[in-house]
């Protein structure tokens, strides 16, 4: 009887973890749908951030409005992409055992951000501070999902 409590204690601990996890990932993928309203928004309320990040914020707020529609497609795209992403953890929630594997391939993408970042940021002129927010993510998820795959080895140890 002890053990089965453990073991749902650590089943619901891990469809918890998928379920946040999924979530942030499904809302970070729909914000890059409305780009245009963010910049503005964050233009409006720019004096709360340090001057260097209002500086960015203007940057992006001048590219981003003179940026044709059509190449904002692009971002319909990584959004959409964040949601696929995003279901290929309904295996995991379900069966989590039999797919720990789809947690190990996610957070190599998780590190996989930092090289990304430090790469093509530079080359793309993105300021090293935005470098790191993008990294935090990385580092974030990384660190959820090592948390989400420690209990599921608990649950194999359990069963």
């Amino acid at each position: 009887m002890f053990t089965i409590c453990i073991t749902m204690k650590t089943k619901s601990k891990i469809k918890i973890g998928i379920i946040t996890f999924v979530s942030l990932l499904i809302l970070s993928g729909i914000t890059a749908f409305p780009i245009q309203s963010e910049i503005n928004f964050l233009l409006e309320i720019k004096g709360i951030f340090p001057e260097s990040m209002q500086n960015w914020i203007l940057e992006l707020h001048q590219v981003i409005s003179k940026t044709p529609k059509i190449m904002f497609y692009g971002t319909d795209w990584l959004g959409f992409a964040h949601i696929i992403i995003a279901l290929f953890f309904i295996p995991v929630y379900l069966k989590p055992i039999a797919y720990q594997l789809n947690l190990k391939i996610a957070m190599i993408a998780c590190l996989a951000v930092f090289p990304l970042a430090f790469i093509c940021g530079p080359i793309r002129g993105i300021p090293f501070f935005h470098q790191l927010i993008d990294c935090s993510f990385g580092i974030i998820g990384f660190l959820f999902l090592l948390y989400i795959d420690k209990q599921i080895s608990i649950l194999k140890y359990e069963n």
